[in-house]
């Protein structure tokens, strides 16, 4: 049983956004939930019949939120912006560097064009949703349109799925936020995430590269699955939309969910916890783990499905677990055991891996601000670990790597409460 707070709600129970919204009133929840959050799902597993947009990474209400405290110059919200406008990213001055073909892995490595541009075009749509500057639009706008209209292919090694996951489900977040500028072109964008992001992320989560089911780690089935998720937003593709959901819950590979978090601990020190599938290789990756299936559920979220809560809160129990050893506190550990390859070669670990230990990344404020403060839950651990990295950046925030871009972030200034 989980320790509790006063006034916290317990663990256990379930509290999804269709029932915030169908117990908060109509005037609070809509503006607990964002403005536009028309949740219509008509049966569970299904796509919306209508998708609510913005409705990504960041809800209507989000947005205002975020324009409102950081206009009354009220923290966290501020230092959360003054992080977002001290990013070179951030700056309308950023000039599009769109390549043909971007290669991920092998020889001729190009793909930082990718994320530092999708940084950029993100970064500089947060400026303009929040902070009202046209010229912040006007890049955005014209770095996404150079890749709609210049970007034919991703490819390289077996990294080319990875970065057709990553970089998809980001690409499609700062497209979502721009989709009402008129300086933008959507349709565009869209046919281009179709042809050139989906095959290689439906490829993937259907063939795995011809490898053993268990051979990639939780990270690739994941990525691959926000990009399709993102993809069925952004393009009002309800087959996309389902094709991740039912992934998340009864996919083959490591990113679903019972796969991604193999093992369960009840009342460790007073909490439940779940081991990450990851946990055993290293934490810059267990960390990004967060990030990755944190965005999957945020996503749906905003959609109306309640994934963050799935399966009695499993996601909750894993970062839990990742937070707890990431704040040098140990954890139990179940040996873990897979077959890598295309033969299934055995493998097993036998304790957590050390390895990037207290790594920080840009991941913990969506989940604190989730079940901390949407659900009013204790998550001690996540919660920990959100204030400990306060306030969040983003890309190019963390370093000239690709990690440092695996995830958008500015959580503190898009998700605190």
């Amino acid at each position: 049983m989980s320790r509790t707070s006063p006034h916290r709600h317990h663990e256990g129970g379930q509290v999804s956004r269709r029932g915030l919204l169908k117990t908060a009133g109509g005037l609070t929840a809509a503006l607990a939930l964002g403005a536009g959050a028309t949740a219509t799902a008509t049966r569970a597993d299904a796509a919306p019949g209508t998708f609510t947009h913005p409705g990504m990474l960041h809800n209507a209400g989000d947005i205002n939120r975020a324009k409102v405290r950081v206009a009354a110059g009220t923290d966290p919200w501020l230092s959360g912006w003054n992080k977002l406008v001290a990013n070179s990213h951030s700056q309308s001055t950023w000039s599009p560097r769109a390549t043909a073909t971007i290669i991920r892995g092998g020889t001729g490595q190009n793909y930082g064009l990718l994320y530092n541009d999708i940084a950029a075009a993100y970064q500089n749509a947060l400026r303009w949703k929040v902070g009202g500057t046209e010229a912040n639009a006007q890049c955005a706008a014209r770095i996404l349109n150079a890749w709609a209209t210049t970007l034919t292919t991703v490819t390289g090694n077996a990294d080319r799925f990875l970065a057709a996951g990553l970089y998809g489900w980001q690409f499609a977040n700062a497209a979502e936020l721009m989709r009402d500028y008129s300086a933008f072109d959507l349709g565009a964008f869209q046919e281009m995430m179709v042809r050139v992001f989906y095959p290689l992320n439906n490829q993937f989560l259907t063939g795995h590269n011809d490898a053993c089911i268990t051979n990639y780690w939780a990270n690739w089935d994941l990525c691959n699955m926000a990009s399709v998720l993102a993809i069925g937003i952004l393009n009002n593709d309800g087959a996309k939309y389902d094709q991740a959901v039912t992934y998340f819950k009864n996919g083959a590979g490591n990113g679903s969910i019972k796969n991604a978090v193999p093992f369960l601990y009840s009342n460790v020190e007073g909490y439940d916890l779940g081991q990450w599938q990851e946990s055993g290789r290293d934490q810059g990756h267990t960390v990004m783990g967060m990030g990755q299936m944190g965005a999957i559920c945020e996503m749906a979220w905003n959609q109306g499905e309640d994934l963050y809560s799935y399966d009695g809160r499993r996601f909750m129990k894993a970062a839990q677990y990742v937070a707890k050893y990431n704040l040098n506190m140990d954890v139990p550990f179940t040996t873990y055991n897979w077959g890598s390859g295309q033969n299934c070669s055995p493998q097993s670990q036998t304790v957590p891996g050390a390895g990037s230990r207290g790594q920080v990344r840009p991941v913990w404020a969506m989940l604190h601000y989730h079940y901390g403060r949407r659900l009013l839950l204790d998550d001690k651990y996540i919660s920990q670990m959100c204030f400990s990295v306060a306030p969040e950046g983003g890309g190019g925030d963390y370093g000239s790597d690709s990690g440092g871009y695996d995830q958008l972030g500015f959580g503190t200034l898009m998700y605190a409460k």
